[in-house]
């Protein structure tokens, strides 16, 4: 497998972000390790208060990019948790171990998601926050 499929896949997440209005890319870091290795580490903003930190470990099977460790952290403007995603292998009772969602008050099992998937999951949460609370 070739670089190229690593930039097609960060050229993936450009179109996708792309896609969101009042989305700021405060920080953007895609890096290509080799032809089999990749990292991706974002920080974004929406209404330039909640903060958004994505972090992928990239590998190549099977001629497939295949996420290896993640965490997809979602906070508001007060630095408290919404919700994240991460397989860091600290919840072994959860069926889905080591893919795991923290919720406010507590972790649950769940499949490892995809970052359009996360995002979508942020703009659907302030979607349902009144605009005064944005604003």
């Amino acid at each position: 497998m070739s670089r190229n499929s690593f930039r097609d896949y960060f050229d993936q997440v450009d179109r996708l972000l792309e896609a969101y209005p009042n989305v700021y890319v405060e920080n953007y870091n895609a890096t290509i390790l080799s032809s089999e290795r990749a990292n991706l580490k974002l920080r974004l903003r929406f209404y330039f208060k909640y903060l958004f930190s994505i972090s992928e470990a990239l590998i190549v099977v099977d001629d497939q990019i295949t996420v290896i460790d993640y965490r997809y952290h979602f906070q508001d403007g007060q630095n408290n948790l919404i919700f994240r995603y991460d397989n860091t292998p600290h919840f072994p009772n959860l069926s889905s171990f080591p893919h795991h969602k923290h919720l406010v008050d507590r972790a649950v099992s769940s499949d490892q998601p995809s970052i359009a998937m996360v995002i979508q999951e942020a703009i659907t949460f302030l979607e349902g926050v009144e605009s005064s609370d944005i604003n």
